[in-house]
């Protein structure tokens, strides 16, 4: 069920409001959270019901592990923590990254091993580092216990479920017991909404739009010329953000309608001026998972300069492969943490680069990363980025049509120069102003009922 479809705005999302809120409204709050936990379930086998046992194994079998963590403390503590993060980890590399390692082996070492074809579950890897959180944090003795219900529906929220924010616990939980919560609250419903539809816009307007661009490059990479590969990256580069973005906003959206506040992710990315600042502002509630529960416990820059480089270099290897079982994202992951590394000791320098160079080099450096990221293979990468070069075919199969160039200026104006979601609705007010721009853009993503294509991130 995607959120930008008929049959989730017309029927699953008000059925879910108004079943959450009536029962809150008898004081019924344990039915409401089990209302609202068995709604997200719904909404997740709608995908394919065949992982809810999987899904829900994951959750009894995390529940129990922090329970004995809670209980046992100590050394006996850190042996429950050992165990679940290993068969959570287990878990995610069975069906994420069998094939890859298989495959992998087969190339170097010509084994001819026939790879599972395992399907991936959705979301399987943001409920797997949510839930791994959870349990770190309970041996660290930073997480109040829980009901078998609040923990399931922490875990399966529908509005993070699929593609996130990377939500934690120690935010979510006590919002999800908080009795003010319950009550029905028009002005966040009319925030929550309208957040919401200005992530709508940015995915069906915006984004999906972009993807008829991005294709051909990506798709024919060895036939692209330079304006093909040029128009490609630009492309891919402002889908992916107003895609992933709109989806977040999406996901804040209906959490507002609940009277849940999620985590900001996008604060503007592709504004930055340096690598650092692009990963304070780029996929936030991932940039925090991996720097408290991965780079920090590594070292951090606690352990000297050399040290803190090979801290940031696994830290976004490992990233990398976090967000697909490819070598193409390995080689991003490592571009990032060699961009990262670079970042430090240029600032460790004291040069300070004006904001005229420091910004296009930025932007560079990211969309070159895009190329890996999205391209099939290494081959692919290559040649789009020679392409761009000059290096690739010098007929291919566009030029520089107009129409496009300007699709893309008004891309670009849009993530570049103008302010982010939650910039413009920090200025919301309940008007009917907002109420006939809502109502317009809603009309607009309405026409598009029947085209919709799902988000990028749902792949991860």
């Amino acid at each position: 069920m995607l959120f930008n479809s008929l049959v989730f705005l017309a029927v699953f999302l008000p059925l879910t409001l108004a079943g959450y809120f009536l029962l809150a409204r008898l004081r019924w709050t344990t039915a409401a959270r089990g209302w609202l936990t068995v709604a997200s379930l719904v909404f997740y086998g709608a995908w394919d019901w065949r992982y809810l046992p999987l899904l829900l194994g994951s959750i009894a079998f995390n529940y129990l592990i922090g329970e004995r963590i809670l209980a046992a403390g100590g050394p006996g503590g850190r042996r429950w923590q050992a165990v679940g993060i290993l068969c959570n980890l287990a878990l995610l590399g069975v069906y994420k990254y069998t094939d890859f390692f298989i495959g992998s082996a087969n190339g170097l070492l010509g084994l001819g091993l026939e790879t599972w074809g395992l399907i991936l579950p959705l979301g399987i890897s943001f409920f797997t580092f949510t839930q791994i959180a959870y349990l770190v944090d309970a041996q660290r003795g930073e997480v109040v216990r829980s009901d078998p219900l609040t923990y399931a529906l922490f875990v399966t929220y529908f509005p993070h479920l699929i593609a996130g924010p990377i939500i934690h616990h120690r935010s979510m939980i006590p919002q999800f017991l908080a009795v003010r919560n319950f009550l029905l609250s028009h002005r966040n419903l009319s925030i929550g909404l309208t957040w919401f539809i200005l992530g709508l816009a940015k995915k069906m307007l915006v984004a999906d739009r972009l993807a008829v661009l991005s294709e051909p490059a990506f798709s024919q990479a060895h036939q692209a010329d330079a304006a093909t590969a040029w128009i490609g990256v630009v492309a891919y580069t402002l889908q992916l953000y107003f895609d992933f973005s709109g989806y977040s906003d999406m996901a804040i959206g209906l959490g507002r309608c609940l009277n849940h506040d999620l985590p900001l992710n996008f604060a503007s990315p592709y504004q930055a001026t340096s690598i650092s600042d692009f990963w304070r502002r780029w996929h936030i509630s991932l940039s925090t998972f991996l720097r408290d529960y991965l780079y920090i416990p590594l070292g951090g820059n606690r352990l000297g300069h050399l040290r803190q480089m090979g801290n940031l270099l696994v830290t976004m290897l490992l990233g990398g492969l976090w967000h697909g079982a490819g070598w193409t994202f390995v080689m991003w992951g490592g571009l990032h943490g060699a961009y990262l590394a670079i970042n430090h000791q240029w600032r460790r320098s004291g040069l300070v680069l004006p904001t005229a160079i420091a910004w296009p080099l930025t932007i560079m450096a990211v969309m070159v990363g895009w190329v890996f990221f999205r391209a099939a293979s290494f081959s692919d990468a290559s040649a789009i980025l020679a392409a761009m070069c000059g290096l690739g075919p010098t007929t291919g199969t566009g030029g520089w049509p107009g129409r496009e160039i300007l699709m893309l200026a008004g891309g670009c104006l849009l993530a570049f120069c103008c302010p982010n979601t939650q910039q413009i609705m920090a200025r919301f007010r309940p008007t009917w102003w907002w109420a006939g721009i809502s109502l317009a853009l809603l009309l607009a993503c309405a026409a598009r009922f029947g085209t919709e294509s799902p988000f990028l991130y749902y792949q991860f």
